[in-house]
């Protein structure tokens, strides 16, 4: 009897469960669903006055109040209800079933009507910032203007916070963080909230400020938070102490940060949270763990939607790959590329997702080739190169080339290495002209965003001192003390005008200095590249096939780390060294007959300490060789040694033996003499706008190297220590 009523019990237990299982399964299912920030407005239906006070209420638990001009902002997700009620009518309740702006419309009120605003204004305010949200993703400049049209008008201090937080999300969307930081600053003046609160936060974070990151999310109210800015408040601290290293702490904030979410149901924030734990543990060393927080993600990705999924397979297939587990990083890879069929269905991958077929076909062909096995890692790199070809992701089309012509020729297949080497050529002279359309393109998007903030900042300002005036204007009527006292009054307001105005043309001046830095890059880069593959075509023309795929593999080597050192305005000394060498070693490799070179560092010098912009010596020791050296009848030599000059500053010397710089001029014709003056002038220029933001951390000069026919040429660059 004893047997049969504990067998009972456990059934009974086991059928409670399963029931359970199914309830959370399906909770969990509805939370998987993304959240948006809903935008609604509550009016009377007949006269059009906004309603104020209105309570707003989701069914997940979420809450809010209109505002006086009867606006609400609200976290909810497709399929929840809103519940609107006040005293003055009949509860009303509303489906949301998209992410548009919610009118809510009340018929027969007898509310008394609204005074401050006038209801077209604040119409025409609505309509243009859902016009900007609209274009928040597609169109930035679309989207700026027509939060500087919301702005252009009689608004309140509410709405100029709402149009700037938006500001700064189109600023954080399109990685203008700096931009961003200052919209969310301007917003936070005008209403303190907390989503903007956390917005700011997370803007510090991703422009690399950790300090000011951490130190805006600690003053954030953790009681004032609803349940899913918790849970975003903890992952965000959690990301800056990971930035800082300080890996203890940003375990703590993310499994605090998991509580929250599992404790609410929050499931996208749950599988976020986990896979970050997981690449903690993963950058510590601490594979084991890793393993099981990525195992958990894998599984909740899987329970949202097929993109986050496809997501966490790649982030756990990297995962695989650092610790050599190829393996299952090739099935996972394979999963992912099925994965992506279903969402191209129904949107398009843009090139630069990590999550494109043809990225995951080069990886899984990667992976084969670190298990040496070169027959199967063909098909995955023709596959890659093929998909990059037709979506135009030459990035991708580059490097699957590139392996298939090692591959073939690791393989002894002369003649499909030859193809490809070719096609490898032609697919960098595509890139080449790629990049600097990317150049032309970047440089007029920042000037159109520049004049669109210009515009907007100087609306605000005429909003502040419209206002100022109209204060000013309603004080007349009084006494004459009164009086006194706001001459005295708007003459402050006005000098704390002049004052931000000042402090904005110092930021301007600072912004457009920045932008100067990008153009001379820009200038510089193509220049180098151009130079570079007149070299390749040359060698390539004169020499043979085993030695010019040698030179091409170390040239895409040097191509790449110029590039991501491109957009840098100082980067370590080391690197530069290791560049210098790298691109010294092949113009040596070119002209061996004209000139040997040796690199001297002084071993008392912690190369680590000391930055100094990219591309500011390659050109010097390029005029070395090119306009010295290569007209020089006896062998000559380079040498760059870089010495200590005193306890924060060294001298980095570049001297050769060439035929000295009035031989070399003499030589020219006038286009090259125009193209090195251009050269040494963007040198100038560039170092003259980094001496005035950064107080003199550089200085150059130039001179003959010795009283002979061949004078050669010394270049001394003097870098301070930060």
């Amino acid at each position: 009897m004893r047997i049969f009523k504990t067998y009972g019990f456990l059934l009974l237990f086991c059928c409670v469960g399963f029931l359970s299982f199914g309830q959370n399964n399906k909770s969990i299912k509805k939370n998987s669903e993304p959240v948006f920030t809903i935008r609604g407005s509550v009016y009377d239906k007949s006269t059009h006055d906004p309603y104020s006070g209105v309570e707003v209420l989701v069914n997940g638990g979420k809450y809010t109040r209109t505002s006086f001009d009867g606006s609400f902002n609200v976290l909810a997700k497709m399929g929840d209800e809103l519940i609107i009620s006040h005293k003055d009518f009949e509860t009303i309740y509303y489906t949301i079933k998209s992410n548009e702006r919610v009118i809510i419309e009340v018929v027969d009120s007898e509310k008394s009507s609204f005074q401050s605003k006038s209801n077209g204004n604040v119409k025409r305010f609505n309509e243009m910032i859902d016009s900007a949200d609209v274009y928040l993703k597609k169109d930035a400049e679309k989207s700026i203007k027509f939060i500087g049209d919301a702005l252009n008008g009689g608004i309140n201090t509410a709405q100029s916070a709402e149009a700037h937080e938006l500001l700064g999300d189109v600023y954080r969307y399109w990685k203008q963080f700096d931009l961003a930081i200052s919209a969310y600053k301007i917003s936070l003046q005008n209403t303190k909230t907390t989503s903007a609160q956390l917005k700011l936060a997370k803007s510090y974070l991703d422009n690399g400020d950790f300090d000011t990151s951490l130190a805006t999310y600690n003053a954030i109210d953790e009681n004032a938070l609803s349940n899913y800015d918790k849970t975003i408040w903890f992952e965000g601290r959690g990301d800056v102490f990971v930035k800082l290293k300080d890996y203890s702490n940003g375990i703590k904030a993310y499994e605090d940060g998991l509580k929250v979410a599992k404790k609410h149901l929050i499931a996208p924030k749950v599988t976020d949270l986990n896979s970050k734990m997981a690449q903690v543990y993963s950058d510590q060393g601490q594979t084991t763990k890793a393993k099981s927080f990525f195992n958990n993600s894998l599984n909740l990705a899987e329970k949202e939607n097929k993109k986050r999924a496809v997501e966490e397979q790649i982030k756990v297939a990297e995962f695989n790959s650092a610790n050599a587990d190829y393996e299952n990083e090739i099935v996972l890879r394979k999963q992912a590329i099925e994965g992506i069929k279903d969402i191209e269905r129904d949107s398009v991958i843009a090139n630069e997702s990590p999550i494109t077929s043809q990225k995951q076909n080069y990886k899984i062909a990667t992976a084969y080739l670190l298990s040496d096995d070169l027959n199967n890692a063909i098909p995955y790199l023709e596959k890659s190169r093929e998909e990059a070809g037709e979506k135009g992701d030459l990035d991708v089309k580059l490097d699957a080339t590139r392996k298939l012509s090692e591959v073939n020729a690791r393989l002894g297949n002369t003649e499909k290495t030859i193809a490809y080497n070719e096609e490898y050529k032609n697919v960098v002279d595509e890139l080449y002209a790629k990049k600097i359309q990317e150049i032309s393109q970047a440089a007029r998007f920042s000037r159109n965003i520049a004049e669109q903030q210009n515009r907007i900042t100087s609306l605000e300002s005429d909003r502040a001192l419209s206002k100022s005036k109209y204060e000013l204007t309603q004080e007349q009527n009084k006494s004459q003390k009164v009086i006194i006292y706001s001459l005295i009054g708007g003459l402050v307001l006005l000098l704390i005008t002049g004052y931000l105005m000042f402090k904005y043309i110092k930021q301007q001046r600072l912004a457009n200095n920045l932008l100067a830095l990008k153009s001379l890059r820009s200038q510089m880069n193509p220049h180098f590249i151009f130079n570079a593959l007149n070299s390749v075509n040359t060698f390539i023309a004169t020499n043979d096939e085993r030695t010019a795929n040698k030179y091409l593999s170390d040239f895409s080597q040097l191509m790449r780390a110029v590039l991501e050192n491109s957009e840098e305005d100082f980067i370590p000394l080391k690197k530069e060294i290791e560049l210098l060498n790298l691109y010294t070693k092949l113009e040596h490799f070119r002209f061996q007959d004209k000139f040997d070179y040796s690199i001297d560092v002084d071993e008392t010098i912690d190369i680590e300490e000391f930055q100094i912009p990219p591309m500011l010596l390659q050109p010097y020791i390029e005029n070395a060789v090119w306009h010295g050296l290569r007209y020089k009848t006896e062998k000559g030599h380079l040498n760059i040694n870089i010495q200590p000059k005193s306890k924060d500053e060294i001298n980095i010397t570049i001297s050769d033996d060439g035929i000295g710089r009035e031989r070399s001029k003499a030589l020219k014709t006038d286009h090259q003499k125009k193209q090195n003056s251009k050269g040494m002038n963007n040198i100038k220029k560039r170092v003259a706008i980094l001496n005035e933001m950064y107080k003199d951390k550089v200085d150059v000069t130039i001179d003959d190297f010795q009283n002979l026919e061949d004078a050669g040429t010394k270049v001394v660059v003097t870098l301070k220590k930060d």
